[in-house]
Parts: structure tokens; C-alpha cells; sequence
């Protein structure tokens, strides 16, 4: 049957002439090589239409007119950097976020950013949706009316490519949202479908009966509660009722249509083409739906993203996905593959550190990293303090079982605490999406702000604000050697605070997400190498990890293996390579502690070290003091005493 159809399928480009283009042997044989993968997954999707092989021949044909269309540069980056040649499971990357205009105000002001992103150590750099957009409720972005044009306020396609071709040069990847679970009802599709074109009304989920929603809505869970119940939208125009799992004005695409598939792979390869070099797969739980499921993680969203991988591996295949999956740990991990995405946000380690800095305990956090952080040979993890969005207490509740913790008082406790209700708390957070039915809620909050340092810079003491700046520090020195690219969130290098004057602005006073966005800040930059300040001691110390990381291989190896310190307070987790050894250990504690002679014996399995941080010696023959939130990373090596 497969070798029918590829041989249908090479005659149908025989006859277009397409076999006579230049690129056409390149093309073919990396068709030879993907086209049964490719085809048996779109007939698990598809294989029940009768125009199966119409659809299949002219899915291929596209491909090949965007392989024609891709810029010489970006072919060669394909030929020596597909997935399995593991470029971004070096130690050299070190990631950043970013929204263009707050952080530089064009794209071609991102331009001028590049030195001082050099210098920070960034070689991996994620710009937020930077796409056409409804001018005023646009969810952030992530309510695209053009994949192919640029919201005018930040340039123009052409600034784009520019400045993807100019990272490439300085070794920086540009990574952007692939926003493919939904569009915005201003997007061309959804104005079509609104003056009654059927084809384009099937693009999205649309019901002419608002019986037919409750095949689906009893199951599906509200994801922006304190904005809207429900997941349908009543079209006055269509007099249909649309699928908007999020917004209102962000409808669901009906990817049961192998149509809308066709059209969404050009739309990623035309990003491809412009030099994006990472994708990050927005809400890829939601993009199936299936009656009397909750929609969400189902098996035919695992073989849509390994389609969209072989259409990449056809034309772009240095093009790498990254999985944007805020579920349950045991969903997370499904989506994590070679051929399905070589890289995943890490949710659950960022939810455990704050955890763990909040009760001082690190039993949660040592737990997930003994039982969840290993990943497929290949694969990384994206690891953070925060992102664009909130923090949402992700950790299992069996999990948390196992240790004698209650799930739903934990996550109270938890959001009480960085809310600052909590006695004792040292955060300023705020809430975001309540939901009274469920008790659901998440924090918002800038890394600085739910860290200590606003509360400390406000009421506290100079030991209060020196604690909190080490807390802070000690979040990321996890992030920046657990295994995996460690993601910085563009602002939290100079320590910025909360911007509450959100609430003032119409367009984000319904989202308090807003209150972590932070703006350009020249007088940030400027006192950033000021070590007498709280953004020249921050950035400081996190353009030492970056330069550390990147001297030593050691910090590319993913795995790890967590230590007990004999103290409920500090974390400790080793990573070997070639006869090396490096120990990270951190302390939770707001308080100082000593940990033993016998156990850093032990710990450091006989072996002297050198804090590579501050470059003092570790004695494995003598009692180590760790000041309240220190974090070590202790390198123990064969030129040093055993």
C-alpha cells in the first residue's frame, strides 16, 4: 500500500514538472526516507476519506514549493544541524525571553540588543508573538490574525528575517510561537468563515446547535474562569456557535479537516523559511478534540505533532519543536520524543522551587528530580523561574502523596504564601484565574518580586534583601544546572519588580499577567555592572553562571542523581562525566546550616572540590556551613586530592 502511494505520489510531481527543479534529488531523498512515516500517520488521521491520496499528494507538493522557497543559509544550517546532530543539548546554550516591544521596541530595535545579549551570554532567544494581532484584547499576542505579516508596531517581515539572519551569525537561535491550536476571528479563515464560506467555516469547529456543544462541554474545564465559563462562542454573523477553548475571540482550529493541516504546515514552514530555528508548540494538550473526552492530551494530538515533525524533516529539518504543555507530569512526557518535540518547558521544576521555597523543605522537589527529570536520549528540558505566564502548581498529587502531602491544601497553602497572605511570606505576588468552583488558582509575579526583594527593598533589612537576592540566585543556579537549557526571563536579570500600574490600562487590567511583563529599563542596564546595587549584584551573578556553564562540559549532561543531605532543607544532586564530578547543593533554609564532616565526605564521595561560583575550596574532611538560600556548585576533579 505505502509503496503504491509514494509511487502515485512521484508521479503526481512528475507531472506538475516539479521533478525537474533544482533541489528536486535532495528533496526526493529525504522523501524516500520519511514518506511512509509521513503517510501512515496521516492515515491514522485521515485514512478514512475517500480523497486520502488527493489530500497526501497535495500536502507533498507544498512541501516541496516551501523546500524551493528556503533561503541557502537556512538549507545548509538543515544539513549539518537536524535533531539527531544534538547542537541544543550543549553547554554553550543559555536561553532568554523576551516580548520585542517591551524589551527593545522593533524588531530592528531587537537588533541593537544583540551585543548586550552576547554579553549577558544568551545564545538562545525566544521572542513572544510578534504577529499581526487585534489591536486591543489579543491575549498577548497569542491571538494571530497573520502568521505571514508582522504586528506593524514592531516592523515589517523583512526586519524579521534580518534579524533572525543576524542572530544566526552571532550564534544565537531565534525561537518563536507556533500558535496552531487557534487563530483570532480577525484572521482571513475566520472572516471568510463569518460571510458564510463553508470550506473556511470547516477550518474551525463550528455548531449550528448549541445541543451538539454538550457532546464535549460537560468534560472541558474552564481555563480563564474569572474571564469566561465555557468553551463556545455564539458567531452573530455564522449563527453558529464556534470552539474557543480560551478567548472568545481565539477559535479552535478542526484539525479533523486535512485541509486546515495542509494550510497550517505552510504556515509553520513560512516561519521556518524566515530563519526561526525553534518553534514552541503553543497549548499542544488542546489541539484534538474527541466527544465525551476532556480534549485535552488525547493520542491524535501526539501523531498531529509528529506529522507537522515529518513535514520539518522534509524541508527544514533543523527546525526543533518545543512542547508547551502544562499538564499533568505524566502528559508532559508523552509529547517529549525525537520525532515529536526534541525540547520541553519544564513546568514541574519551576512549580517544586518555589515550592521548596516557600515550606524550606526540599522533599517535593528532590522527589520529582529523582522520579520525572529523565527524558529521552536526545531530548532536553527548557528550564525556568517563570515565563509570559503564571505559575501554576503543576506537581502530581500522587506525588505528593507519597510524602504524606495533600494536594489541594498544598496548593492552597502554596498560593496564600506568594500571595503574601501567609504569615512569615516574602513574596508579593497576585492571583490570577481564580475558580471558586474548582478552588483553582495561580500566581503571578515577577521572579524579584515573589522572591523577597520588593518586600525586602520595602520593609526589610539589609540581611532580609541580601536572603532574598541569593533566593532568587538560588532558583536559577537549579535552573542553569539540572540538565537541559536554562531559560531566562528577560528582566529578572536586573532583579525588576511588579509593575502594578497595569491595572491602569484598559487593554491589561483584565489580566494580571501583566503585573511580570516588564518594560525596558535603561537605568536597570546601566547599573548593571554596579555591584553596590541590587541589578548589578543579579546580573552579575547570572552572567557568571552563564560563563561557568559554558566552561564546563559537565553541565551538558541531562542526567542527574539526587543526594540526601541529611537536612530537610537543602538539595543535593551530582553530575558525573568523564571522572569529573559536580555537586550542586542549595539551601532552602532562611537560616544557616551545617553540614557535617562525615556526610560532605560522603557527599563528595572523598573528594576535595572548588566552588565554581566564588572559586573557594570544598574539604571533604571538613563541616560545610551554607548560608541561608547559598547555593555551591562544587566541581570535583582528578587533579584534585581524593
Amino acid at each position: 500500500m505505502w509503496h503504491h502511494l509514494y509511487t502515485q505520489c512521484l508521479d503526481h510531481l512528475d507531472r506538475r514538472g516539479l521533478s525537474q527543479s533544482p533541489g528536486w534529488n535532495e528533496f526526493a531523498d529525504r522523501l524516500e526516507q520519511e514518506f511512509q512515516r509521513f503517510a501512515e500517520l496521516l492515515w491514522r488521521l485521515y485514512g478514512h476519506r475517500p480523497d486520502f491520496a488527493f489530500q497526501l499528494e497535495t500536502i507533498i507538493a507544498n512541501l516541496f514549493q516551501a523546500y524551493l522557497e528556503r533561503p541557502e543559509y537556512l538549507k545548509e544550517r538543515d544539513r549539518k544541524y537536524p535533531p539527531e546532530s544534538g547542537w541544543f543539548l550543549s553547554n554553550q546554550m543559555v536561553g532568554a525571553v523576551a516580548y520585542v516591544d517591551r524589551f527593545a521596541g522593533t524588531l530592528q530595535g531587537m537588533e541593537s540588543r544583540i551585543p548586550y545579549l552576547k554579553e549577558l551570554g544568551i545564545t538562545y532567544l525566544h521572542l513572544m508573538p510578534f504577529f499581526k494581532c487585534p489591536a486591543e484584547e489579543n491575549d498577548g499576542g497569542y491571538a494571530v490574525s497573520s502568521y505571514r505579516e508582522v504586528d506593524p508596531k514592531l516592523g515589517t517581515l523583512e526586519d524579521l528575517k534580518n534579524l533572525a539572519q543576524k542572530l544566526s551569525d552571532e550564534g544565537i537561535a531565534l525561537v518563536a510561537d507556533f500558535v496552531f491550536n487557534h487563530t483570532s476571528d480577525e484572521h482571513e479563515w475566520a472572516q471568510r468563515a463569518k460571510k458564510g464560506d463553508r470550506e473556511y467555516q470547516d477550518y474551525y469547529w463550528t455548531f449550528s446547535d448549541y445541543g451538539e456543544t454538550q457532546r464535549y462541554q460537560p468534560y472541558l474545564r474552564d481555563i480563564f474562569p474569572e474571564v469566561r465559563r465555557g468553551s463556545f462562542t455564539y458567531c452573530e454573523a455564522m449563527k453558529k456557535w464556534v470552539w474557543t477553548t480560551f478567548h472568545s475571540y481565539q477559535w479552535d482550529l478542526n484539525y479533523t479537516n486535512p485541509a486546515v493541516f495542509n494550510a497550517m504546515v505552510q504556515e509553520m514552514l513560512f516561519l521556518a523559511n524566515a530563519g526561526i530555528a525553534i518553534l514552541r508548540l503553543d497549548a499542544v494538550a488542546f489541539i484534538w478534540k474527541k466527544a465525551g473526552t476532556s480534549c485535552e492530551n488525547l493520542e491524535e494530538a501526539h501523531i498531529l505533532i509528529r506529522a507537522f515533525q515529518c513535514a520539518a524533516r522534509l524541508v527544514c529539518p533543523s527546525l526543533l519543536f518545543k512542547s508547551e504543555a502544562i499538564v499533568h507530569p505524566d502528559d508532559i512526557e508523552q509529547y517529549i520524543d525525537l520525532r515529536e518535540c526534541q525540547l520541553s518547558y519544564n513546568p514541574l521544576l519551576m512549580a517544586e522551587l518555589w515550592e521548596a521555597a516557600a515550606t524550606k523543605e526540599v522533599r517535593l522537589l528532590a522527589h520529582s528530580l529523582r522520579k520525572r527529570h529523565h527524558l529521552p536520549v536526545g531530548c532536553s528540558w527548557v528550564n525556568y523561574v517563570r515565563c509570559h505566564d503564571d505559575i501554576g502548581w503543576t506537581f502530581a498529587d500522587e506525588d505528593a502523596a507519597e510524602l504524606g502531602i495533600k494536594g489541594r491544601d498544598h496548593r492552597n497553602f502554596l498560593n496564600a504564601f506568594y500571595m503574601g497572605e501567609f504569615p512569615g511570606s516574602f513574596s508579593r505576588g497576585v492571583s490570577f484565574q481564580y475558580n471558586p468552583i474548582t478552588g483553582d488558582r495561580r500566581i503571578c509575579g515577577t521572579a524579584a518580586s515573589l522572591a523577597g526583594i520588593e518586600q525586602a527593598l520595602e520593609e526589610g533589612s539589609g540581611a532580609d534583601l541580601d536572603r532574598a537576592i541569593r533566593r532568587l540566585l538560588l532558583l536559577y543556579g537549579i535552573v542553569f544546572s539540572a540538565g537541559g537549557i536554562p531559560l531566562i526571563y528577560l528582566g529578572d536579570e536586573w532583579a525588576t519588580l511588579n509593575r502594578y500600574e497595569y491595572v491602569e490600562n484598559p487593554r491589561e487590567s483584565r489580566d494580571s499577567r501583566w503585573v511580570h511583563r516588564p518594560l525596558w529599563s535603561q537605568q536597570a542596564y546601566e547599573r548593571r555592572h554596579n555591584l553596590a546595587t541590587v541589578e548589578g549584584r543579579v546580573f552579575t551573578a547570572l552572567q557568571n553562571m552563564a560563563r561557568i556553564r559554558k566552561e564546563h562540559r559537565i553541565f551538558s549532561v541531562p542526567s542527574l542523581t539526587v543526594a540526601d543531605s541529611g537536612h530537610p532543607s537543602v538539595l543535593i544532586f551530582h553530575k558525573q562525566d568523564r571522572g569529573n564530578l559536580l555537586t550542586v547543593m542549595g539551601n532552602f533554609s532562611e537560616f544557616l546550616v551545617q553540614i557535617p564532616a562525615d556526610k560532605i565526605q560522603q557527599i563528595l564521595a572523598g573528594c576535595n572540590g572548588v566552588d565554581l561560583l566564588t572559586g573557594n575550596l570544598v574539604m571533604a574532611q571538613e563541616a560545610l556551613d551554607l548560608r541561608a538560600c547559598e547555593l555551591l556548585w562544587i566541581l570535583s576533579t582528578k587533579s584534585l586530592n581524593c
